[in-house]
């Protein structure tokens, strides 16, 4: 099943509620494939939403995908290993993040709190990966048997229908961090925008057809990194009134894979 590099697809969409207010998308995504010292591929993969209460939660979003990348190249070009990273290297990203929008803050006569936003992330080695989140929104995996697990559950807040913000102080107490030995192919980074679509509440368990369904295209991409095409492809899906009708907050799904295509099973007529 192996033997290809990361395929990607990635897609960040408006919701529906955001056209009406006539606000802009506040979710971004950032995915590279980057290498450590031996010249391994190691995929990096980010998402975030941007607090909907917040002025320049647009620009807080890519901010922070960008920083996370910046933060995970410098690690990398710095001798570290995937293995390596733990919680305090996590948190130290984080920070990384945080001293990122208060730079931008003070440049903009702003506050920090402007750029409110969610941060989900996925380092994957060879035989390693790393997972770091803070709020909503989840990653999911498929594990050696090919069923779809949650890495971590989506975060709430104290009160109903909130969640944690990187901008805020206590964001590193509240980071979910784990690190996984195992060779991971396939997986999937998504906003709190479809949560309702690919996560059963009630038993917090995965959707696995939405995914099973959903990953087949990238799975036949030839050339390794993000494919535009599919991504224009899985923006237009997330803007459908299917899609739209079961949820009006922004999107964004990053779907990732280095699997071989599965081939059709034949079924000879009876």
């Amino acid at each position: 099943m192996n033997g290809r590099g990361w395929r990607i697809a990635a897609a960040s969409a408006i919701g529906t509620s955001h056209i009406k207010q006539g606000t802009v998308c506040q979710d971004s995504h950032a995915c590279r494939i980057l290498e450590d010292g031996m010249g391994r591929g190691v995929a990096v993969l980010v998402v975030s939403d941007g607090a909907g209460s917040a002025l320049r939660a647009d620009e807080g979003s890519d901010l922070t995908c960008r920083s996370i990348v910046e933060a995970v190249e410098v690690f990398l070009a710095n001798g570290g290993q995937v293995a390596d990273i733990s919680l305090d290297t996590a948190r130290s990203w984080v920070e990384m993040v945080q001293a990122a929008i208060t730079f931008r803050a003070g440049e903009s006569g702003t506050a920090p709190r402007d750029y409110a936003c969610t941060l989900l992330a996925a380092v994957i080695a060879e035989d390693t990966a790393a997972f770091l989140q803070i709020g909503d929104g989840a990653m999911v995996v498929a594990d050696e048997a090919g069923e779809w697990t949650w890495v971590h559950w989506p975060q709430r807040g104290d009160y109903a229908n909130t969640t944690y913000f990187v901008t805020e102080e206590g964001a590193t107490d509240q980071l979910a961090f784990d690190l996984i030995a195992r060779r991971i192919d396939e997986v999937a980074l998504f906003t709190d925008g479809i949560e309702a679509l690919v996560l059963h509440y009630a038993t917090k368990t995965v959707h696995a057809p939405f995914f099973d369904k959903m990953f087949v295209p990238v799975r036949t991409l030839e050339a390794e990194g993000i494919d535009p095409g599919l991504s224009v492809g899985l923006q237009r899906y997330m803007a459908t009134p299917v899609v739209c009708e079961r949820t009006d907050d922004d999107k964004t799904l990053v779907l990732a894979t280095r699997h071989l295509p599965i081939p059709a099973i034949e079924i000879a007529p009876q």
